[in-house]
């Protein structure tokens, strides 16, 4: 049985624990961990696995679909439907009931579809890739399941190979990991079994290796820490599949469903106690109220809404990008700060040699040409910057590497020397040590230098010179490495060379590397600074590049915020911080989670593009998370949208398709909410001086349903283009104002209405007339004021609404006039009006349309839009 200490030793604190067994010796992080060298048994790792579990971490699992189902109902709107439809029925008015149950049941079925379609495309871009470790059973090395590890395990590791936990390092030659996924840089990082120094950031403790990353070369011994969800990994997958936050756009549903709430808790008793006490009809007067308050909801927000954003999602889904969450896409639109990482993003996300210069800094090709040599011939660590050299593909051949050229021997790199060494024979049968590393290490074993073919003494002026060559270029943002070489004497026969060779060297120049800017990024960022898009620079590398690549494609330079500054604000601190500054370097994954909190606690609306697990809690965090079909699985279940291509150009297309459906979704809200808004004015005015009610409660039902179904075109109207130049929020208080201004002008043609049936056509004792009247003015009213709000111009002048909704809107009005002759009349209460009452209604709807228009233009001068 394992004993306590160990289950406390990995379930511990793990920042911590890792910290302190990266200081031990290898002998004793074996003891610590209750293993021996060769393994552990079978029978020990059967027991360790049932009380640890099985190496996996934690996933957003998707909920049953009757739970997605009926999570759609919490939406404060569709449950007041729910209340309204359910009074209905319960006092008897099932017409009513059922209209509005077909309402409820409609936009349900509608997002709920639309969703479950969005989950299988996102599901599809998941592989499921099976992965095996070879670990050590009592000296015997055995291919096991990924998921099968256990703390203690003796791992073996070589090029290729995946790290399956978070592990301590007991023996390495020449190990190189990618840790791109945990840490956002694109270089490999050396890991090696000595015991380390003190480190404040885990991942750059040099013996311990993290699930998560890759090893690129070399091999290793290393014996397993933590398993599942207790690697460092897994705290973080552990942490982000937790409930996701509203975001802005929810936020903003719920806040303009409680205006209308509000209004509804206002106007619907007021209705029923003046009809009650006016008509001495306390029955009828409760209808009446429970129809009005049906009226005065947008019950159609909801359909509308999804409709939107599925016509949105497939709109995307053309353009390679799966939209995962729908409301995402609304987000895009409002979104005024993005965060995103550097690699892949800016950047290319490779390593590519940039500049072959001399110890002048000119370009030198005998610097490329003696650099190449080496690459080309050394059988040690092929690194990514070897890979860089040996990418110049031509040398080869105008170097005739093969027939002029032939290997002697070669002094393997070693994290003492930080440098390596090659011997080559040139064509003159000259032996030629060409020697590259790191800078201080070469020029210290340097005694001349060469410029321009000529070799001189390496003085003291030369050196401080070369050495500012070198402190220029890693300002810009490069990796540098030194070359050096010298002619060696070749009298002796089967000569080996050593270390002790690597003297009295001539300095030739520098091969710098870099991570280059991705030719579409400058562009892009232009369009999204058009767009009113601020974008900052969230990343774990280093600040040097960081600023350059940003200097490179265009971006304004702020002074590089690091990881470590951020750990010593408090929230204040950082939200004025983040305010002004658009480059962080050196994050950790919580870092760039704090980021976005407090951008979002300045009323800000914030994406962030990322693709590794140290983007999970960020993509987490924000309004919309975006990530690619090439990121870690955690990444893509914490975004909103999967990008089949990691570029801003895509993004700047989202920003706009977000800002299209907003647009749309805005002029139902406007359109819906101010109309109803003055349709229940003039019920409450109509009350209280007539002697029957002013509509009977079905045709108040009848009406908003036709006039709801006619918005149903709207998503596919166009938005006009000085709309889309800005991020688009959710302004609640400016939303009630465009309401109380526009509502109670329908009011005033209602009252013009009024008089007219009731001193023109004498309707005091012909309740049925009256309210056929009322019914087709409001009904036409209510359709065709859509044309005047949707648009800042001047409708059918400057701009017309798209075909769909113009037929939607003929067709409505024109169902609403027949429906008073037709066969259904009766049953609707209706009766036949007067041809004179058109007459009449034309120059109504003229006097309305214009009245808008000229209030509609004023508002957006004062107001804005």
């Amino acid at each position: 049985m394992e004993s306590k200490a160990l289950a406390s030793h990995v379930h511990g604190n793990f920042i911590g624990q890792l910290q302190a067994v990266a200081k031990m010796e290898t002998n004793e992080v074996i003891t610590q961990l209750q293993s021996q060298i060769d393994g552990l048994s079978f029978t020990q790792a059967k027991a360790r696995l049932a009380q640890y579990g099985l190496n996996e971490i934690a996933r957003e699992k998707r909920p049953p679909l009757l739970l997605l189902l009926l999570s759609n109902f919490k939406n404060p709107l569709i449950l007041l439907l729910l209340v309204l439809g359910t009074v209905a029925y319960l006092t008897g008015d099932l017409r009513a009931a059922i209209v509005i149950f077909i309402m409820v049941i409609v936009a349900i079925l509608l997002r709920f579809i639309q969703e479950m379609r969005a989950d299988r495309a996102a599901e599809k871009l998941k592989e499921m890739v099976r992965n095996n470790a070879t670990v050590m059973r009592k000296g015997e090395a055995h291919e096991i399941a990924l998921k099968m590890l256990v703390p203690g395990d003796i791992i073996q590791l070589a090029a290729g190979d995946m790290i399956p936990a978070d592990v301590r390092v007991l023996a390495a030659k020449d190990l190189f990991l990618n840790q791109a996924a945990l840490t956002g840089e694109a270089a490999a990082v050396e890991k090696t079994s000595a015991p380390a120094v003190e480190i404040t950031n885990l991942l750059e403790l040099s013996n311990i290796c993290f699930l998560g990353s890759n090893v690129v070369s070399g091999s290793a011994t290393a014996i397993v820490i933590n398993t599942g969800n207790h690697t460092y990994f897994g705290s973080l997958a552990k942490a982000i599949v937790s409930q996701r936050q509203p975001t802005s756009f929810d936020l903003g549903i719920n806040k303009f469903t409680w205006l209308m709430i509000k209004f509804i808790a206002i106007m619907a008793p007021a209705v029923f106690i003046i009809n009650g006490f006016t008509k001495h009809d306390w029955a009828s007067a409760f209808l009446f109220a429970l129809a009005v308050a049906v009226g005065l909801t947008p019950e159609m927000l909801p359909a509308l809404v999804t409709v939107n954003l599925s016509k949105g999602a497939l709109v995307m889904a053309r353009k390679k990008t799966i939209v995962k969450r729908l409301n995402s896409i609304q987000n895009f639109g409002a979104m005024n700060i993005l965060c995103t990482d550097k690699t892949g993003t800016l950047t290319e996300g490779r390593i590519v040699l940039e500049r072959h210069v001399d110890v002048n800094g000119s370009p030198s090709e005998r610097v490329l040409h003696f650099g190449y040599l080496n690459s080309f011939h050394h059988t040690g660590l092929k690194n990514l910057l070897d890979d860089a050299i040996l990418d110049h593909e031509d040398l080869a051949e105008r170097l005739k590497m093969k027939e002029q050229y032939h290997k002697i021997d070669e002094i393997p790199f070693d994290f003492a020397r930080r440098r390596m060494s090659v011997v080559v024979e040139d064509p003159d049968k000259m032996h030629i040590l060409i020697c590259k590393g790191a800078v201080e290490e070469i020029i210290s074993q340097c005694d001349h230098i060469e410029v321009d073919g000529k070799v001189s003494l390496l003085t003291a002026e030369a050196t401080a010179k070369s050495c500012s060559v070198a402190a220029v270029l890693n300002s810009e943002g490069f990796r540098v490495i030194a070359l050096a070489y010298k002619k060696m004497p070749t009298t002796e026969k089967n000569i080996v060379y050593s270390v002790k060779d690597e003297s009295k060297l001539i300095l030739l120049g520098f091969l710098s590397f870099f991570d280059p800017p991705k030719a579409t990024a400058a562009e892009a960022l232009r369009h999204l600074a058009e767009l009113n898009v601020q974008v900052k620079v969230l990343t774990g590398d280093n600040e040097i590049v960081t600023s350059y690549i940003c200097q490179q494609v265009g971006l304004p330079r702020t002074a590089a915020v690091l990881g470590s500054q951020i750990e010593a604000m408090n929230d204040d601190e950082l939200m004025k911080t983040v305010g002004v500054s658009n480059i962080f370097a050196k994050l950790l994954p919580l870092h760039k989670e704090r980021i976005i909190r407090a951008l979002q606690k300045q009323n800000n609306v914030v994406g962030f593009l990322g693709d590794g697990i140290n983007d999970a809690p960020a993509l987490k965090s924000a309004d919309v998370g975006i990530s690619v079909d090439s990121a870690v699985d955690i990444a893509k279940e914490s975004s909103d949208i999967i990008l089949l291509k990691k570029s801003l150009l895509v993004l700047e297309q989202g920003v706009i398709e977000g800002r299209r459906i907003f647009g749309n979704i805005m002029k139902y809200i406007r359109m819906a909410a101010s109309s109803n808004f003055g349709n229940m004015f003039s019920v409450l005015g109509a009350s209280a001086f007539l002697p029957f009610l002013p509509m009977l409660p079905i045709q108040v039902l009848v009406n908003n349903l036709l006039y709801d179904f006619s918005q149903t075109t709207i998503p596919t109207d166009k938005v006009d283009r000085d709309w889309l130049l800005k991020p688009r929020m959710w302004a609640i208080g400016k939303i009630a104002r465009f309401i109380l201004f526009i509502g109670p002008l329908s009011s005033i043609f209602d009252y013009v209405t009024f008089y007219v049936m009731l001193y023109v056509f004498h309707c005091w004792h012909n309740p049925a007339l009256f309210q056929t009247g009322w019914f087709v003015e409001s009904l036409f009213t209510q359709t065709l004021i859509i044309h005047v709000i949707r648009t800042r111009k001047i409708p059918f002048l400057q701009s017309w609404a798209s075909w769909p909704l113009i037929v939607s809107s003929i067709l409505i009005v024109g169902i609403g006039a027949w429906l008073t002759e037709s066969p259904f009349a009766s049953a609707f209460g209706f009766v036949k009006l007067p041809p004179l009452y058109w007459l009449y209604l034309a120059g109504i709807l003229l006097g309305y349309l214009s009245l808008t228009q000229f209030v509609k233009a004023w508002f957006y001068r004062k107001y804005g839009d």
